[in-house]
């Protein structure tokens, strides 16, 4: 069915141009040549997208089968379709529509000969990718307790997306698992994938750049599909999207990137905001529109996220303005600590929602996994619903369950479902023969586990090594029940997290979702203090994992920032603005200025989350690490304009009144390498109990000092800048850190 523009009889004008603004006019009309366009948040890009699809078809420049549109999710691609069949009176939409990954797959189906497989191949997903790795360690007789599958499977991952193939892996990477031979099993796991007849999600974007840069036929066949081709979220592509991009691309050059380079904060998946920084270079006769109109929030809202944001250096710039007036100003919250904040937020929730605001339009947004607990346990308390958006609630989190279930069996021995989900995890060398007869064992015996492994470590039943293993682990298990009346609760789940070799299994990984799985263990043992027994907490978990949630009833959205792009909100709460938490710690150590230009986006991104209201708390305690430490406001507080918001402190901090007679807008100093910032911010007036002394602070340091820290191990201080210390590590080498993760002394 051919497109139809869908003029009415009282206007020449297709239907599909009809109400857009002139910017929006604009990036749907020049669809010839290299364009870019600067979307800010809620300005209406997906319109834009479908409508300059619609302008292409209707006015002849190209057919269906000729237009490129890619998405980054499948949601995306079809909420696209669907518009463009509204908007045409149900025309076909192109049939080249669709995610990176989905068009590799129709890619590589055509051509799969050419890179060695049969047209039938499998996609493999993460856990056969984790299965095959393990087969290939094992082969090679590598220990995967030391080196990780997860790790190299991540090390694959980022290879990938970078377009790096086996045998081009850069020597200082591969070196960084099992002694220098990452990238002989890079080699020997794409190997293989081909005697499998199978790819996994980085090949699907990895095999079509090789077809279309090595093959010519292959070239041809994706630039005629793409004589005309529009790209959604420029921000978020990887290098091997761009190089797919631009080599499609080059024989027409229409090509129309939409994106926002101020909503980019994704590099740890691999996305690189230097791809649409630089597309002015790789086009020198690009058109660059931008568009700023929002439809979403308010005027004070816009401006607290867009003087935020000018403190980034690495931007194309754009200003957002308000379409719906100025709406109300942002709220600044200081308060006592972290139990005070999820109270506070909690209060205002319920005032909002007796205003009339449904559940479902209000959202909490929090930089860390580990952050949502609080609100959690107090929303739960107080019976107000809610849902985790973009994971499990925090006590099903797979990690939460395994340490719940060591501290189970620890309280009650005869707890089989408990044993069996843990005495293998970590590995111990107890493979499934020898749980099965164990298992068959307990039955016969009408007996529970432990009494029964007891029993059966003193037979011939088992393997040598197999009772070895389950010897040493009733020993842990005997060792940690006798420590129940002298440790505290928190105290014996570190050590019981410790001893097992749990909190080594996660810290052996270096992956990002292992990061996330130790701070929300520590959040786990930190929480435990709130409870005058390991039976108490225990029954407490029962309870929560118990309780109602009634399908299809409203309920506030938890979730984490980066879960939270795309989406929007009547009302929007950002706990933790703190240094230490926000920015995170880790991504300024990791990569610095870069690291903390990406941290001010996520909090860009998640003030402009919000149509009517955005909250953002601060606590001048909070607990880390299972430390109460006094909290410095984030640098980010400093960069807010006071024009634009209430500001509120429950303890009147005097960071609070230095903050108000500040420079609106200005902050003190908001640059990564002059730590200015750090002079706005004197000591809270209220302080919990104070922190182990040497932790968090540069001032608690001097050169030559012995110092620890969790990833270098014990060290001397050399030379102090800020809040950064540069420290001489016994066994690292000299390292630059943030003071945050240093404690006094050569021992933790």
């Amino acid at each position: 069915m051919p497109f139809s523009p869908g003029a009415s009889s009282e206007s020449f004008e297709p239907a599909y141009l009809r109400g857009l603004n002139d910017a929006q006019r604009e990036a749907v009309e020049t669809i010839d040549g290299p364009v870019l366009v600067l979307a800010g948040a809620g300005v209406g890009k997906t319109r834009v997208l479908t409508s300059r699809i619609a302008h292409v078809l209707a006015t002849g420049r190209a057919r269906e089968h000729e237009i490129l549109a890619v998405t980054f999710t499948n949601k995306a691609a079809r909420e696209m379709r669907e518009r463009l069949e509204r908007m045409s009176g149900g025309a076909v939409a192109p049939p080249w529509l669709g995610t990176f990954h989905s068009l590799g797959v129709r890619i590589l189906r055509r051509y799969a000969e050419r890179v060695g497989l049969t047209s039938s191949f499998t996609i493999l997903d993460a856990d056969d990718q984790l299965r095959l790795i393990k087969q290939i360690l094992k082969d090679a007789n590598i220990d995967e307790k030391r080196w990780p599958a997860r790790m190299l499977a991540a090390l694959i991952e980022r290879w990938k997306n970078r377009a790096i193939e086996p045998g081009k892996t850069p020597a200082s990477e591969a070196a960084g698992f099992a002694n220098g031979r990452g990238g002989d099993f890079y080699k020997i796991y794409q190997d293989r994938l081909r005697t499998l007849n199978a790819v996994d999600f980085g090949d699907l974007l990895l095999e079509p750049f090789r077809l279309m840069r090595d093959d010519s036929d292959a070239l041809a066949f994706c630039q005629r599909f793409a004589k005309y081709a529009l790209v959604d979220e420029y921000q978020d592509t990887n290098a091997v999207q761009y190089l797919w991009l631009r080599l499609i691309a080059q024989k027409t050059r229409n090509l129309c990137c939409v994106g926002d380079d101020d909503q980019s904060i994704y590099s740890w998946r691999g996305a690189d905001v230097e791809n649409i920084l630089r597309f002015e270079k790789d086009f020198p006769d690009a058109k660059i529109i931008r568009l700023e109109r929002n439809y979403r929030s308010g005027a004070h809202i816009l401006a607290l996220a867009a003087t935020l944001i000018a403190n980034n250096k690495s931007r194309l710039g754009k200003t957002l303005y308000a379409d719906r007036g100025e709406g109300a100003k942002g709220r600044l919250i200081g308060l006592r600590d972290s139990v005070e904040e999820a109270h506070t937020v909690a209060e205002r929730i319920e005032r909002a929602q007796r205003r009339g605001t449904h559940l479902d339009e209000v959202a909490v947004l929090v930089r860390a996994s580990f952050q949502m607990r609080a609100f959690e346990e107090r929303f739960l308390e107080i019976g107000l619903p809610y849902r985790i958006v973009g994971g499990p609630r925090f006590y099903e989190r797979a990690e939460i369950r395994d340490a719940v279930a060591y501290l189970r069996l620890v309280a009650q021995p005869s707890d089989d479902l408990a044993f069996e989900r843990i005495v293998n995890s970590p590995r111990r060398g107890l493979g499934d023969a020898s749980l099965k007869t164990l298992r068959e064992f307990a039955r016969a015996r009408g007996a529970a586990m432990v009494p029964s492994a007891r029993a059966l470590i003193e037979s011939e039943e088992l393997r040598p090594a197999a009772r070895t293993a389950l010897r040493a682990f009733l020993a842990d298990l005997a060792r940690w029940r006798g420590q129940v009346e002298t440790l505290s609760q928190d105290q014996l789940a570190q050590t019981i997290l410790e001893e097992s070799g749990y909190l080594a299994m996660w810290t052996a990984e270096k992956t990002e979702e292992a990061k996330g799985k130790l701070e929300n263990l520590a959040e786990l043992v930190r929480s435990m203090q709130e409870f005058p027994s390991l039976q108490a907490f225990l029954e407490h978990v029962s309870l929560v994992m118990d309780a109602e949630r009634a399908d299809g009833a409203e309920r506030v959205s938890i979730m984490t920032l980066h879960a939270a792009k795309g989406l929007e909100f009547d009302e929007v709460f950002l706990p933790g603005w703190e240094e230490g938490v926000f920015p995170h710690p880790r991504a300024l150590e990791e990569a610095g200025r870069a690291g903390l230009e990406e941290e001010r986006r996520l909090a860009y991104v998640g003030i402009t989350r919000a149509r009517s209201g955005v909250t953002i708390t601060y606590a001048a305690n909070r607990q880390l690490r299972g430390l109460w430490q006094p909290s410095a406001p984030s640098r980010f507080i400093d960069e807010l304009p006071a024009a634009h918001l209430e500001a509120e402190d429950t303890h009147q901090a005097t960071v609070q009144r230095a903050w108000r007679t500040g420079t609106p807008g200005a902050g003190f100093a908001s640059s990564y390498e002059t730590p200015g910032w750090k002079r706005a911010r004197a000591a809270p007036e209220f302080a919990a109990p104070a922190p182990r002394a040497g932790a968090g602070s540069s001032a608690a340091f001097a050169a030559g000092d012995p110092v620890f820290h969790l990833k270098f191990g014990p060290g001397s201080v050399v030379a102090i800048e800020g809040d950064k210390v540069t420290v001489e590590f016994d066994k690292a080498g000299r390292k630059l850190v943030m003071a945050h993760f240093l404690q006094a002394g050569s021992g933790g």
